[in-house]
């Protein structure tokens, strides 16, 4: 048997397991480990796997502390060296959780730093998984940064001041982990950039916030766009349903109040979504949010009223719910909470734990001190409608303790499969007139419709069950096997013995209170539920016995056999049947159902316009003409002999110049025009026509010369002649007048 529990790694590992949650469990890993080899290593897993303190690590340090089995009452020595690792190495490599608390002062804190100065490796736990961190002092946390190991997986942080160096350590934990498991409890307010510095931490699947601002729009959106998130939880206590509501106002709009028809289109017009949204709230026809679609498990602190409030908005299946509430809760919260859980989510619930805050506790442990004797009220479950799939249904509140055989009856018909149930087991009732409401007789109703029910913890009023009942087969149940009466009252333990038999024929585990230093015990009632416990094996057998003989089937009594002879005639009979089939016609119609569908199909277009505006250069030409006037004189040299018949008037050269100017040019040719056409030419043809007319009656002056070339001044020159006439001047010989005719070239 040995031999095969080595053989599979499992086995071993659970059997470990089972060792070490018993009495005296690491002690008895210890010894086996120590003990035999082969347990040696799966022992020294099963028990360095989980360290509550950091006290087992440092007591591998001999050199660091003077006694090693007390290192909060030593001193420093020196620093570890390098056998000191070796050993220390032997046993960090199993370390998976560990929890450090400031508070306890189980080790001496200066430690660390000596740890973190003579570390062989960047990590001192290279596979640590799990942190619980616990610290109020800003030391403290820092000395969490050596052991933020990219294996961590979950990380606890619970701090009790405000620490000015808490945002440079969740900045460093999101830059060199990636959680699956993130938790944050203070009494003080969250950072303000908490959001941004656990941007990084998109694979977290649980985050628990107990601090203030917590419930801000800011938390509730970064909580909604985690992907993997299926458990939460909250603490909701001290703050208004408007506060609760507010932790969904950033999320995904709702149709109905956030369409563009609802936003005022101007600043004069008035925004009526919130008036819609509120109306809507107090109607009840609010659609809800499509947010936390992976949330499974929801644990939620605070009054009644503001965990239903907080329920509205979630449309998730949730499977667990974990509420602690304000004990007593007001009747008409708790009755909502119940019908809405009921009718939210009755099909996916799987377990519910309704538990009180810890302002609860001590106010009822305040209150019950002085006088002995706690308070009681009526905690009603007759709210609960359907639960067809609830399988742990737990209440444990200080002071909503009593309970009804209708309660139990309304939870035996809503919740069918119910296979654990615990109602206050431990509630006291120490007053003859406050006794418990619920019997053994109602235990048999709840057994009789949960036939899956294997656990019970509640307070009874033990009586021996009625005669009806004990006569009832169907109340009997196989499957229940533990038992916890708590504080229960008997008073006959023969017949509650016989009762309980029958109810519970295969009960393995009785529980009762018997702390006698603990207030609330009674004697007498200890005393008898011993006894009961003594008579309830001997009755449980006689059950089995006697229902082994009912069900067994009766023996038939044995017959005796005789030879007898029988004469058989066959005889025959021909008979006919008319076998004809009966028909039925039946039609089918089977008409398909049509759909049309419209696919509207539309050309991307694009428009694409194109600068063609050629480009002009504006370049400037002097087109100014230049004009040159020359005159020439052309005159008839006449002989003293012949006198000219007609004197020509004197007339004088115009020599035109040069004008630059291009205005007084154009003006000066036109006027030039006009000169030559009404006055030169009308006066200068009349003269050559006398002249060539009267030129054969003329007679040839001897010695006479015509000029040979007329020079090109317009001047004219005679060769043998001293009287030159230059530019229009007169050459005067021998008294002769030579007129002269200005000829223009």
């Amino acid at each position: 048997m040995l031999f095969a529990v080595l053989r599979d790694v499992d086995l071993t590992k659970r059997v470990l397991e089972a060792t070490l949650d018993s009495p005296n469990g690491r002690r008895s890993l210890s010894r086996l480990a120590r003990t035999c080899r082969t347990f040696c290593e799966p022992a020294l897993n099963v028990l360095w796997r989980e360290l509550d303190s950091f006290a087992p690590l440092a007591g591998l340090f001999p050199n660091l502390m003077k006694k090693a089995h007390k290192p909060s009452h030593s001193d420093q020595v020196k620093a570890p060296g390098k056998d000191d690792w070796d050993t220390f190495n032997k046993y960090n490599e199993r370390v998976r959780r560990i929890t450090y608390d400031e508070r306890s002062n189980a080790i001496v804190a200066s430690i660390f730093p000596m740890l973190a100065e003579n570390r062989p490796q960047e990590y001192i736990l290279p596979f640590l998984e799990e942190l619980t961190w616990r610290v109020q002092t800003p030391t403290g946390l820092n000395y969490c940064e050596m052991f933020l190991n990219p294996t961590l997986q979950t990380f606890n942080l619970e701090i009790a001041v405000r620490l000015p160096q808490l945002d440079s350590i969740i900045q460093n934990l999101s830059k060199h982990t990636r959680l699956t498991t993130f938790s944050f409890i203070s009494p003080t307010t969250l950072p303000e950039s908490f959001t941004n510095l656990l941007h990084n931490q998109n694979l977290l699947e649980k985050v628990v916030l107990v601090a203030p601002g917590a419930l801000s729009p800011n938390i509730g959106r970064w909580l909604a766009s985690l992907e993997h998130l299926t458990q939460l939880q909250l603490d909701l206590s001290g703050r208004g349903e408007i506060a609760v509501e507010g932790f969904f106002d950033e999320l995904i709009a709702r149709s109905g109040y956030s369409s563009p028809s609802s936003v005022a289109s101007s600043d004069d017009e008035l925004d009526f979504s919130a008036i819609r949204r509120s109306t809507l709230k107090l109607t009840g026809d609010l659609p809800p949010k499509k947010v936390f679609h992976q949330l499974r498990r929801l644990q939620l602190t605070g009054e009644a009223a503001n965990i239903a409030v907080f329920l509205r908005n979630i449309t998730s299946p949730l499977t667990h719910m974990d509420f602690a509430i304000e004990d007593p809760p007001d009747k008409a919260d708790w009755q909502d909470l119940c019908a809405l859980i009921c009718e939210r989510f009755g099909d996916s619930l799987l377990s519910l734990r309704i538990v009180a805050t810890s302002s609860s506790r001590f106010a009822d442990l305040m209150r019950s001190t002085p006088r002995g004797e706690p308070a009681s009220n009526r905690l009603s479950l007759e709210y609960l409608t359907s639960l067809p799939n609830l399988v742990r249904f737990e209440i444990d509140l200080p002071e909503s303790i009593i309970f009804t055989s209708a309660d139990l009856a309304r939870l035996a018909q809503s919740a069918p499969r119910l296979e654990l149930l615990k109602l206050c087991p431990l509630a006291r009732f120490p007053a003859d007139s406050n006794a418990p409401k619920i019997t053994f007789d109602d235990l048999a109703v709840l057994l009789q419709y949960c036939r899956n029910i294997h656990t019970v913890s509640a307070v009874f009023n033990a009586k021996p069950i009625q005669e009806e009942i004990l006569k009832m087969r169907q109340v009997s149940s196989n499957s229940l096997l533990r038992l916890n009466v708590g504080h229960s009252w008997i008073s006959d333990p023969l017949q509650v013995a016989i009762s309980l038999s029958h109810i519970a024929p295969r009960l393995e585990t009785l529980k009762w209170f018997q702390e006698k230093t603990r207030q609330g015990y009674i004697q007498t009632n200890s005393k008898n539920w011993q006894s009961l416990s003594d008579f309830l094996p001997h009755f449980q057998n006689i059950r089995l016995v006697e229902r082994g003989f009912a069900s067994a089937s009766p023996k038939l009594p044995r017959r005796e056999k005789v030879d007898k002879c029988v004469g058989v005639t066959t005889s025959y009979v021909d008979r006919s049947i008319d076998a004809q089939p009966f028909t039925v016609n039946s039609s089918v119609q089977a008409a398909p159902q049509m759909m049309d569908r419209a696919v509207e199909v539309g050309p991307t277009v694009f428009s694409v316009s194109v600068d063609a505006t050629p480009v002009m250069s504006c370049a400037s030409v002097d087109a100014t003409t230049t004009t040159q006037e020359q005159g020439v004189d052309t005159a008839d040299i006449l002989t003293p002999e012949e006198p000219p018949l007609t004197p020509a008037p004197r007339q004088e050269q115009i020599l035109l110049g040069r004008i630059h100017p291009l205005a007084l040019s154009y003006i000066f040719n036109t006027f030039s025009l006009f000169y030559r056409i009404f006055f030169i030419y009308p006066f200068a043809i009349p003269s050559r026509i006398l002249h060539f007319a009267t030129s054969p009656f003329r007679t040839p002056s001897q010695g006479r010369r015509l000029p040979t070339k007329l020079p090109h001044n317009g001047s004219t020159q005679h060769p043998g002649q001293n009287g030159v006439a230059h530019n229009g001047t007169k050459a005067m010989k021998n008294g002769d007048i030579v007129p002269l005719n200005p000829v223009r070239q």
